[in-house]
């Protein structure tokens, strides 16, 4: 088998089983695990797939940047982000994170909401303007503009300041066994820290996210307390997530 039906062939894997085990593929193709695992490392240099510890994940879409990711799952990031909002009480303080499924919740909180919102995403914030009954806390620090958020020590330090009731999470990739991921080391460094200053963390994920993996890692998937998605996402690949313990909330339709 040449080189280009042996990758051909790996990416058909993945999107079958979700997962390529470079023992088990090595195997059923007959070939050494050291050719196998330079495929591995050729594919995920070409973009085409996350490697992990013995094999490969499907590489999360979601990696574009802020204004490629507004035209993955629109219609399913607006009911997550209706869903979301609900879940914010009068009175509460919350972090809200970056991304476009944040954005929507914003969009979707009560014009006569009496709350605080915690943000290190200058999108959210201008979301909240007009929201007379919210106060905005912004966080501030570097700009990294591939994602429109605040990262780097300034922040980090602004947040170990701040109890939060919940924090609404972003993410690129949400995997069973990879855990809750993210395209960028500082990325997610924040997250983690919002993660450690909040009560509870519910991700926000529309389905491309879902058995997608990126690699940098924020913590494993049990340490969220709810999952929250969209009617869409796939039955298939909620099972592993559920088994691990993480509970899941499903949004209405868009």
């Amino acid at each position: 088998m040449l080189t280009s039906q042996r990758k051909q062939h790996i990416l058909s894997v993945l999107r079958r089983d979700g997962n390529v085990v470079a023992k088990a593929l090595s195997e059923e193709l007959g070939l050494s695990e050291d050719t196998l695992r330079r495929d591995l490392r050729e594919m995920a240099a070409e973009g085409l797939l996350q490697r992990v510890h013995g094999g490969a994940l499907p590489l999360a879409p979601a990696e574009a940047d802020f204004a490629g990711r507004q035209q993955l799952a629109s219609g399913e990031k607006v009911a997550i982000g209706r869903a979301a909002a609900r879940l914010v009480k009068p009175g509460q303080v919350v972090f809200i994170d970056g991304g476009t499924t944040a954005v929507q919740l914003a969009r979707h909180l009560p014009l006569s909401l009496q709350a605080t919102v915690v943000t290190h995403s200058p999108s959210v914030a201008v979301e909240l303007v007009s929201h007379a009954g919210i106060e905005v806390v912004l966080i501030g620090g570097r700009l990294f503009k591939h994602s429109v958020v605040v990262v780097g020590s300034a922040a980090m330090a602004a947040i170990s300041r701040i109890h939060a009731d919940t924090y609404f999470m972003g993410v690129t990739g949400v995997h069973a066994e990879a855990g809750l991921t993210t395209g960028d080391l500082e990325e997610a460094e924040i997250k983690r820290a919002l993660m450690a200053a909040s009560a509870e963390t519910v991700v926000l994920a529309s389905s491309e996210k879902l058995g997608a993996a990126s690699a940098w890692v924020v913590n494993p998937v049990t340490s969220a307390a709810t999952l929250l998605v969209s009617p869409d996402a796939p039955a298939k690949a909620l099972a592993p997530l559920r088994k691990a313990g993480l509970a899941v909330l499903m949004s209405e339709k868009a």
